[in-house]
């Protein structure tokens, strides 16, 4: 990328730190690309192509951001980009866009050196090079996999994701007694218990949302008023949970509620993979598909 100065890399990334700032909890990085497009004039060779496929512009972003995570400004997990405490301060100190690049540089070139000898070469360009082209691989594919996933659970029919529910469940060693059918359900979408005739408690209750919103506190409420005294509450949802809504469920004394978000949900789904039988495999088939990952 020869017709890109430090002094433009750092104009991209402060533009893409601009954009963060407004969300504590980060947004998925397609969008603050996009957005970067809209708000900062890019010039033909930024919007073009590179040779090996992809925008000119999207490369360099996540290129120079590798740089801002090992500096401890940037949290990159599952295609969302997140400011840290550390990355506000950053951008607040060092408005000069090369000056701030150079210091996100200089930070990973520190965390760089920190590292053991035997799992690092010696550092030249080159090989620093390497280790970026490496690491935005490897960000892209885990990128790409998880929306396709979110995608399709976000996609699924509602009453076949309570089934997936149940058999992640089953597959945990819960003995599911009742899948709400069609219609009507009360707020509860499942019933469980930890033994196979449902003697002992206590009584699991699930609660199950296709959603792409956070789940509010009064939803979690109303879900909790139908929790017994010997009842434990599992609310699953596609989407997340507010902070009043986690605040509320970690708080509580008397009711015993667990909650599940999107993220949370895959990586039990995962994890109770091989304990699925055939059929409810095929409800989220997955296959591990095995990179170089990049030293973290």
């Amino acid at each position: 990328m020869p017709e890109v100065t430090r002094r433009r890399t750092g104009e991209l990334v402060r533009k893409i730190f601009e954009i963060l700032l407004p969300f504590p909890d980060g947004i998925l990085a397609r969008e603050a690309l996009a957005q970067l497009k809209t708000r900062l004039p890019l010039s033909d060779h930024e919007l073009g192509n590179n040779p090996s496929g992809g925008v000119r512009y999207h490369t360099i972003v996540r290129f120079a951001t590798v740089d801002c995570t090992k500096a401890g400004w940037m949290i990159k997990h599952k295609g969302t980009w997140t400011l840290t405490d550390e990355g506000r301060r950053a951008f607040e100190a060092y408005s000069d866009p090369e000056v701030f690049y150079k210091q996100a540089v200089r930070l990973y070139n520190e965390w760089r050196a920190s590292q053991p000898d035997e799992e690092l070469p010696s550092g030249t360009e080159g090989e620093n090079e390497e280790e970026k082209i490496a690491s935005i691989t490897f960000e892209a594919a885990e990128e790409q996999s998880w929306s396709e996933i979110e995608q399709y659970l976000r996609g699924m029919n509602p009453y076949d994701f309570q089934k997936l529910v149940a058999s992640l469940l089953r597959a945990m060693g819960y003995h599911v007694s009742w899948i709400s059918p069609p219609g009507k359900d009360g707020g509860i979408d499942i019933l469980a218990w930890t033994d196979p005739l449902g003697t002992r408690p206590p009584r699991i209750k699930v609660q199950v949302k296709r959603v792409q919103t956070n789940i509010p506190v009064d939803g979690l409420r109303s879900f909790m008023a139908l929790l017994g005294d010997d009842d434990v509450g599992l609310f699953v949802t596609t989407g997340g949970f507010t902070k009043d809504a986690q605040d509320e469920a970690r708080t509580q004394e008397k009711r015993k509620i667990t909650l599940i978000d999107l993220e949370r949900l895959v990586d039990l789904w995962i994890e109770y993979y091989p304990k699925l039988d055939e059929n409810a495999r095929r409800r989220l088939p997955l296959q591990p598909i095995y990179f170089l990952a990049p030293i973290t």
